[in-house]
């Protein structure tokens, strides 16, 4: 495998414009295809863009039926495609990236690629190496891994289309020290800019450039919205419809990392906490591997109603908090809920170093007894946050409560600046709990934001991941409609919620998310932002499956899930408990994501 890594070096270009298409490719008519790209190129390359990319497999088309069909379009690189758009690169000093049908004239093997083209020629190869339904059917996957290329316009990492639905691939190109992740597809089934793009921009603090094609193939509809989406997740410029979006590249943001409440996306990392996301537990069966020599079996799937509740705590209160506690669990309860979740530190309300320790009770203290008393008085199970004494430490603590008793506690792992001045690091792992309504894991507020954390939980078999929060980023946001055609119930309008990190989380892991928040203020800085909801496992799932709360309301929101079996089958029949995602990572090549000395940390020590 090639692996090349950025340079912590500062770039000759710090700010410059860049440029992406949005193209409709007709199957097979390369000439006419390369044809008006390269006028495109050439008209951003004059506008003064440095960085350009078409979409994938932008040369030929995309739908194809067999190997015997697409052998008359494909190309080695460098080759007679590349050379006409390195022309266009030597002469106005910037870069492209086009995608096109790769073969390999060693071994005569096709690949879906992306050339990687600079003013001095071919600067690198990626193969895409996640294939969506159609790829199988004539080529190879990638084999050259997630790499990051050192230019004078900085770090450039590059994902074809599928590869930005798993955690893992633009987080290694993260930790290669990317400044720029260039995603071309042929993007479909939603309204884009995708949240799956969004989100990866926001994961690793990196802008992502997004050239995603339009029009009708072979019965498939493109979905378009080229895109420039900033290190925080939020959109610089996109286009609808339009062949030609610009957008402005600031290396220094994409080398910030910083949360918007400070603190730093990759140093923050627990690397030696996430071993487990090597392993690949889902190459089987799961219903098998997860019955393996007869330890911690999954739980018998069926349809449970569970409830999130937005609430805000009193703050140094545990009486009256307390009390909302069971206000909010009776009217769960009364809609036939199994399972309620509560904001982190429900019990006492948000903290700072100078009130927690007075507040801290141990896991066994009156504030888990009371909870216990409502889970049996009520028959469900509670998902609610504390300060948790052990010893001399303070542990910002979420535990599960049941009609048995304490059926656990999560410790959380990833502190924010404000966790920092009271409370220890997690020191449980990532643990999950075995339910009537499923297997369960628990994040808690800023661990969310580590998207290791969910896929760890996810690879464990959780059909849930709760997650109790106080959080006031990263806000969820909406889009408008689009002008390209999506058969329904694709939604095409102007939505108020289009990104929501939870969802997000919910819909990569193939888990219901369960993300309950306050709306109150927060330590420093804005309120906590609401919008908590309950999440379906399948993003492409429309109309979805999910209840989210407004930004200022209180209350609770229940639905029904369902990680049930079909009778008689010895194979997963639900989403859930299949995990279509998780079942198709690639943890052959995730070192570097275990790795503490990983390039990108040399660039803050």
């Amino acid at each position: 495998m090639l692996i090349n890594v950025g340079s912590a070096k500062k770039p000759e270009f710090m700010r410059y414009k860049v440029a992406a298409l949005t193209v409709d490719v007709k199957l097979g008519e390369v000439e006419r295809n390369v044809s008006e790209q390269l006028a495109l190129v050439e008209e951003a390359a004059k506008n003064g863009a440095k960085l350009i990319a078409t979409p994938e497999m932008s040369t030929t088309g995309y739908c194809w039926y067999n190997r015997a069909e697409v052998k008359p379009y494909v190309e080695t690189i460098p080759g007679p495609t590349t050379d006409r758009f390195q022309a266009i690169a030597e002469k106005y000093d910037c870069y492209i990236i086009v995608g096109m049908p790769e073969v390999d004239p060693k071994t005569d093997i096709y690949y879906n690629s992306a050339a990687f083209i600079g003013p001095k020629g071919i600067v690198g190869v990626h193969r895409k190496n996640h294939q969506y339904i159609a790829e199988p059917k004539w080529s190879k996957e990638g084999d050259y891994d997630f790499q990051v290329w050192e230019t004078p316009i900085g770090n450039i990492g590059i994902c074809i289309c599928m590869d930005i639905h798993f955690i893992e691939t633009a987080r290694m190109e993260g930790l290669r020290g990317a400044d720029v992740i260039v995603h071309i597809s042929n993007w479909l089934a939603e309204k884009t800019p995708a949240p799956y793009w969004l989100t990866r921009a926001y994961d690793n603090g990196v802008y992502v450039l997004e050239s995603n094609r339009i029009g009708l193939e072979r019965t498939v509809e493109f979905a378009g919205g080229s895109v420039l989406i900033n290190p925080d997740g939020t959109i610089d410029s996109y286009e609808d419809t339009n062949p030609l979006m610009y957008g402005e590249v600031d290396i220094a943001k994409a080398r910030s990392k910083k949360f918007a409440n400070g603190g730093n996306k990759m140093l923050e990392r627990r690397p030696e906490e996430y071993m487990d996301i090597m392993h690949n537990t889902y190459l089987w069966n799961p219903l098998d591997f997860h019955s393996l020599y007869g330890y911690d079996p999954l739980p018998e799937g069926k349809k449970s109603n569970v409830s999130v509740a937005q609430v805000n705590a009193v703050k140094g209160d545990v009486a009256k908090n307390i009390q909302i506690i069971e206000e909010r669990t009776a009217e769960a309860a009364n809609t036939g809920s199994e399972l309620i979740v509560f904001p982190e530190l429900m019990m006492t309300g948000l903290v700072n170093a100078d009130t927690a320790k007075d507040l801290a009770q141990t896991s066994k203290g009156d504030f888990v007894n009371k909870l216990i008393d409502i889970s049996m008085k009520y028959h469900i199970y509670i998902v609610a946050g504390m300060i948790e004494k052990d010893g001399e430490s303070l542990y910002n603590t979420a535990v599960l409560t049941g009609p048995e008793g304490l059926a656990g506690k999560y410790r959380k792992m990833h502190l924010n600046e404000i966790d920092a001045g009271w409370a220890a690091c997690g020191n449980l792992g990532f643990p999950h709990f075995n339910t009537p309504v499923g297997r369960i894991g628990i994040l808690i507020g800023h661990d969310a934001e580590f998207p290791e954390c969910g896929r760890l939980l996810a690879l464990q078999g959780c059909d849930l991941i709760c997650f109790p929060s106080a959080m006031n980023a990263p806000k969820p946001f909406g889009l408008a409609g689009t002008n390209n055609w999506h058969n329904y119930p694709i939604p095409m309008g102007y939505s108020t919620i289009h990104w929501h990190l939870w969802r997000v989380r919910g819909g990569e892991n193939n888990v219901y998310a369960l993300f309950a928040n306050m709306t109150s203020d927060y330590v420093v800085g804005d309120k906590c932002f609401g919008r908590s909801g309950i999440f379906h496992p399948d993003t492409f799932l429309f109309p979805r499956n999910e209840k989210i709360l407004g930004a200022e309301e209180e209350g609770v929101v229940t639905i029904t899930i369902d990680n049930s079996n079909q009778p008689g089958s010895v194979y997963p029949t639900n989403v859930v408990r299949r995990k279509d995602i998780v079942c198709m990572r690639h943890p052959i090549m995730y070192d570097v994501i275990v790795d503490k000395n990983a390039p990108v940390y040399d660039f803050f020590k």
